[in-house]
């Protein structure tokens, strides 16, 4: 009889990377459950040992072991490649912090909310949670997640806590630089095309806006800001009125990236040149800025940072030292002015 021998190599154990590294099991689980107290030096050769041995932790032994779970949650109301984006960075820190992340739905209108996410809390043994906008801005969230003791890090929320982390940019300042840019160029009537009245982003944007109207001297015509709600199908309707009116808009500023390009295509329905009888610039970049023609003048966005950062403050979260430091940690992302052919010269006929 032949027998047959298997080559391959049984899986690591944490047995084995503690003997590979010469440290107790102890300290090898210190160190992938990145904990304090290991010297640098230790917790280098520990690391060394786990990518030598592709050493794989099992998620669900190291939770029955102790009384983490190592699972975040990010919680959003609406799909989106602010999503997609988002959950990408957040899960490559969440990697580098041998944890895993959960991404739920939650609907900030459900009647139900508080209930759902309970359910959930209980279920998931969540270490913490991400909220996406506009679920830090609900009671009955931050209620749900205090009386669970479960810490949050709230991204971009209408009105900053002192009792939970805030990762956020400054829409307002990226508003006022890019409608300062449409002046410079001539455009003194631009039409605004507000989000959805739930998301600061909606706030800051039309704020800074109205900054640079004001600092050059614009009046604003209340007929030409009006709500697209982030949403191609409503820009578009937006965007139809908007250019219906007399004078029309040399320029449409839009608060996101969609609904801008609802305006480019509102535009091409009636015929108008861009960007020589219309300006139009969006904010975000998304992939549909640069999918479109000419593509749009847009506020870059990092939301992949955005991601990473705030499952980086939660990874930081240490409950033995009674939570987060008051006041609580904020960290602001930077923006960058994208410009490319959407944008143009006011026509010379303005």
């Amino acid at each position: 009889m032949r027998r047959v021998v298997d080559s391959g190599r049984s899986p690591a154990t944490l047995a084995v990377v503690a003997a590979r590294s010469g440290v107790s099991a102890k300290t090898v689980s210190r160190v992938i459950n990145n904990e304090p107290g290991v010297r640098a030096e230790t917790r280098a050769r520990v690391l060394a040992a786990i990518q030598q041995l592709d050493y794989q932790p099992n998620l669900a032994a190291r939770g029955l072991a102790g009384d983490r779970s190592f699972l975040i949650g990010l919680f959003y109301d609406q799909p989106g490649d602010y999503l997609s984006e988002f959950q990408t960075g957040a899960v490559q820190r969440c990697h580098e912090s041998n944890l895993h992340l959960m991404i739920e739905p939650l609907e900030a209108s459900s009647p139900d909310l508080r209930r759902h996410l309970s359910t959930l809390i209980r279920q998931l043994r969540l270490e913490g949670v991400i909220l996406l906008p506009p679920l830090g801005d609900l009671p009955a969230v931050h209620a749900t997640l205090a009386a669970a003791d479960v810490p949050a890090v709230l991204i971009a929320p209408m009105h900053a806590r002192l009792d939970a982390p805030v990762v956020d940019t400054d829409d307002r300042a990226a508003a006022r630089d890019l409608t300062g840019a449409l002046l410079e160029r001539g455009h003194r009537r631009i039409a605004f095309m507000r989000g959805r009245p739930s998301h600061r982003a909606t706030e800051q944007r039309y704020l800074g806006f109205a900054d640079a109207m004001r600092a050059h001297g614009v009046d604003i015509d209340a007929a030409l800001v009006q709500s697209g709600n982030f949403e191609f199908a409503e820009g578009l309707e937006c965007a139809r009125r908007m250019l219906s009116h007399r004078p029309r808009p040399t320029a449409i500023f839009a608060s996101n990236d969609d609904m801008a390009a609802a305006a480019v295509s509102a535009a091409r329905q009636l015929s108008l040149a861009l960007p020589e009888q219309l300006s139009v610039v969006g904010f975000d970049d998304a992939p549909v800025a640069t999918m479109i023609w000419p593509q749009l003048t847009t506020v870059r966005q990092p939301v992949r940072t955005l991601g990473r950062v705030a499952a980086d403050l939660i990874s930081e979260y240490q409950p033995h030292r009674h939570g987060w430091p008051q006041p609580a940690p904020r960290r602001r992302v930077p923006l960058e002015m994208i410009i490319r052919g959407s944008i143009g010269t006011a026509p010379a006929d303005a």
